[in-house]
Formats: C-alpha cells, structure tokens, sequence
C-alpha cells in the first residue's frame, strides 16, 4: 500500500429531494489498499459506489477518482476501474471462455494479448477443463471467482465490489480473499462492501456508515481498541444501535 490518495472524497453529499442518501463524506482510500465500505442496507453504501463508479453525479462535493474528476471526467473514470456486483455480471448463456473473451473486448485489450491472458487465467483458476462449459451450468463459487478476475482482467487502477462473496460458502470465501490479497499485492486498489464482518478484519482499513453519515473509519484493530470489542461484528452491532 502506498501513501498516495487513489480516491479522495471530501464533503460527498447526494440528495434526492429531501431525503440525503450521503452526508459530507470525507475520505481517502490508497494506492493497493484493501478498503471496506461497511452499514447496513439503507445506509447510503450503494449510492457512493455509484458516484465513484461515475455512474451518477454527487449533489455537491469534491471527488477524484483514479485521478479524474466525477463531474467532467467519468468515462476516464470507468475506463480505469473494474466493478463486481453480488449478482455478478456475466452472461449465464456464454461459457466460461466467451465471458472472458466478450468483457475483455469491452475493455479494449487487444485480440492475441486476450487470447494469451484468459489461457493463463483459466490455468491459474484451474478452470482449463470448465472453459466450454456455459456459466449457468458451473457452481456460484466459480462465478463469483470468474467475475472478480474479468473485473481486474484489464489491469485497473481500482476494482468495486458489492458484496462479492454473498450466498457462498467458506471455503470458497477464503479463495476469494486469497485473490483479493493477491491483486491489492498488485498495487489495484480493491473497495468492497460486505455484510460479514469477519471479511472486514481481512481489509486494511473499514469505515462504517449509518443513516447517509460515515460514523467510524479506521483499522480494524483500532476500531476493536476503540469500541472495546472482541471482534467486527461487536463493532458493528455497537454504531449499529
């Protein structure tokens, strides 16, 4: 992780007539950085995504993104980010092999670099046997494995995700954090949201939302210190009341 800002967001703020989905967000997340973006459903956790993803624009504030601004300049944004929902993006009717193929196309990566990088894809996922197979028909592990690596197939300079390991189960979870260390190693700023706190004692710093305000924003040891908890989920359960 390095010290330099990769996503600075000062008094973020998104209103949708009177209702303040955020409030005067503050924060910094670093270059190679594992950054949680914690609260409960309704706390505003989607609509900041958005923004930083340059999908939609912020009522007021100043935020940078991979060095652009999300006023003027968010298909700079989208060109330099990948992004991973809990649903996963690919196409259940394509195989394994078209789904790599067609995402890495939209990126705009050339035809033989494709081809040489989704061959050591599929080895390094063990997936070299499954590369015909449609994605409808392979286990909800693999997908979700096969989506992260297609969000970061294009080298980004960050990579959302939305509660990537929603519905699986443990074993697998723990595979997928081993890929998340593996490309924050890469110096890809990884910001991802998630409802099991154990996940956030994985990530280098958590903040917490609740009510469209972040409430607490730290490592996870110093929150622990903080709120005198055993663990994330007492810290949660603690700004959650």
């Amino acid at each position: 992780m390095q010290d330099t800002p990769i996503i600075s967001a000062k008094n973020l703020t998104k209103k949708f007539g009177n209702f303040t989905a955020n409030d005067n967000l503050n924060f910094e997340v670093y270059q190679g950085e594992i950054f949680g973006f914690l609260g409960a459903n309704g706390a505003g956790k989607t609509t900041a995504i958005r923004i930083l993803c340059g999908l939609s624009s912020p009522t007021s504030g100043e935020i940078n993104v991979a060095g652009y601004d999300v006023y003027k300049q968010t298909e700079q944004i989208k060109n330099h980010i990948g992004y991973m929902s809990q649903k996963f993006s690919l196409y259940e009717d394509l195989t394994v092999k078209e789904n790599i193929r067609f995402y890495a196309g939209i990126y705009g990566i050339r035809n033989r670099e494709i081809k040489n990088k989704t061959n050591k894809l599929l080895k390094k996922l063990n997936f070299s046997h499954a590369k015909d197979k449609k994605i409808g028909d392979i286990p909800l592990g693999w997908k979700q494995k096969l989506a992260f690596s297609t969000a970061v197939f294009h080298n980004p300079k960050i990579v959302f995700l939305d509660e990537p390991t929603g519905g699986v189960d443990p074993v697998t979870r723990r595979q997928f954090w081993d890929l998340i260390y593996e490309t924050a190693n890469d110096g890809i700023t990884v910001f991802v949201t998630t409802h099991y706190m154990d996940e956030a004692e994985y990530c280098d710093r958590v903040s917490i939302m609740d009510m469209g305000k972040i409430v607490a924003l730290d490592t996870p040891a110093n929150l622990m210190k903080d709120y005198e908890s055993k663990n994330m989920d007492e810290v949660f359960l603690k700004i959650a009341r």
